[in-house]
């Protein structure tokens, strides 16, 4: 043989090996095509199904939604109906307060026009003798039932005094700026 001859073998035997790992990587390369086309095709049958669920879900929560909106609207109706009766239980209590500060302030207007009198009494019994038994005489004639009314009147005076006061104190700690803990 010549050496033409083995470079040729060479050659051939080198072209052939080539062939062959050609025909092996397309073999390979088309198992992994077949795969990828598998892979593929179940991706495309999952994405059909996930589709067919979120229809159906959608539908489901499009139900949800128009029940929750309604009974929404329920609440909403019911609440505005109520509103007015906490509005009237609100004036109540203004007005129930209103009444109060009125008959404390006719307490007071009472207890001052008895205690002026009383004093006026008391003024007139320590100037002069005169005086003092026209003064005995005007509280005897007010105190028909033998009573003594001048003491009925300070107990109302002082209790209303007292619950003046307690307005008084409310009214500052209302107003005042800090809050007892």
């Amino acid at each position: 043989m010549t050496g033409g001859q083995i470079a040729g073998l060479i050659a051939a035997i080198a072209f052939a090996a080539l062939v062959v790992y050609i025909i092996l990587f397309l073999r390979e390369l088309t198992k992994t095509m077949k795969e990828v086309t598998g892979i593929v095709n179940e991706a495309n049958e999952s994405v059909k199904v996930v589709t067919k669920d979120v229809d159906a879900l959608s539908i489901e929560v499009q139900g949800l939604l128009n029940k929750s909106n309604v009974l929404l609207d329920d609440v909403n109706g019911k609440v505005a109906q109520v509103d007015p009766l906490f509005k009237a239980i609100g004036d109540i209590g203004v007005t129930v307060s209103d009444v109060n500060d009125s008959t404390r302030n006719l307490v007071l207007n009472i207890t001052n026009t008895a205690q002026t009198k009383v004093d006026d009494i008391k003024g007139k019994m320590t100037e002069t003798p005169e005086a003092s038994e026209e003064a005995t005489a005007t509280v005897k004639v007010a105190n028909v039932s033998g009573q003594p009314t001048v003491s009925g009147i300070q107990k109302v005076g002082k209790s209303a005094k007292a619950l003046y006061k307690k307005h008084q104190v409310r009214k500052a700690q209302e107003n005042s700026t800090t809050k007892p803990y």
